[in-house]
C-alpha cells in the first residue's frame, strides 16, 4: 500500500535520464531533487568510481540500500535513483510502497549513445560497453517494470517535453 509521501521515484538505466528529468520536474513542481549517487557520495566522501573500486558491486550495493531506506523517509521528493538500486528486493519494496515510481524507458542502444565516454560507470568500463548495457537491460528492465507505476520513452522528445508528458500521466492517475 502506498503511503501519502508525494513522493516521485525516478528509475531506469543509466543514461536514461533520470537527474536531467529530476531536476526539471523538481523545479515545475517545487519539490526537492535528489540524485541517490549524489547523496551516497556525499555520505561517503568519495566517488561512486571510488566505492566500487575500493568494495565493489556488493559494497557498494549495500550502501545505496541504506541510502533509499534513509531517502524514501522523507516526504514531497524527487528522487533520481541508480540504475541499479532496483536490483535488491528491499529497494523495490521501499521505493514502491513510499512513492509513484517512474520508469524511464530507453532500447539499450539509445543508452550506449548516450552514456558513451561517461567517466562515472564504473559497470561499463570493463568490456564492451553496447554488450554491457544489453545485458543489464534484459536483467533490469522486468525489475523495473515490476515496481513502476508509470513508463515513459524517453527516446525523442525534450527533456520539457518528457516532463510535461511526465506530470500529464501524474495529473490522470491521480
Amino acid at each position: 500500500m502506498k503511503s501519502p509521501t508525494n513522493n516521485i521515484f525516478l528509475i531506469g538505466l543509466m543514461g536514461a535520464g533520470k537527474s536531467t528529468v529530476g531536476k526539471v520536474l523538481a523545479k515545475k513542481l517545487g519539490r526537492r531533487f535528489l540524485d541517490a549517487d549524489h547523496v551516497i557520495e556525499e555520505r561517503c566522501g568519495v566517488t561512486i568510481p571510488l566505492i566500487f573500486e575500493m568494495e565493489g558491486e556488493v559494497g557498494f550495493r549495500k550502501r545505496e540500500a541504506q541510502a533509499i531506506r534513509a531517502i524514501t523517509s522523507e516526504n514531497d521528493i524527487i528522487l533520481a535513483t541508480g540504475g541499479g538500486a532496483i536490483l535488491l528486493p528491499e529497494n523495490r519494496q521501499a521505493l514502491s510502497e513510499r512513492g509513484t515510481v517512474i520508469y524511464l524507458h530507453a532500447n539499450p542502444i539509445e543508452l550506449w549513445h548516450r552514456t558513451k565516454g561517461g567517466e562515472g560507470r564504473p559497470l561499463l568500463r570493463n568490456g564492451d560497453a553496447k554488450q554491457i548495457l544489453e545485458n543489464l537491460y534484459a536483467i533490469r528492465s522486468p525489475l523495473y517494470r515490476e515496481i513502476a507505476d508509470h513508463v515513459i520513452e524517453t527516446g525523442t522528445p525534450s527533456v520539457n517535453q518528457l516532463v510535461n508528458t511526465l506530470i500529464m500521466q501524474l495529473e490522470l492517475s491521480a
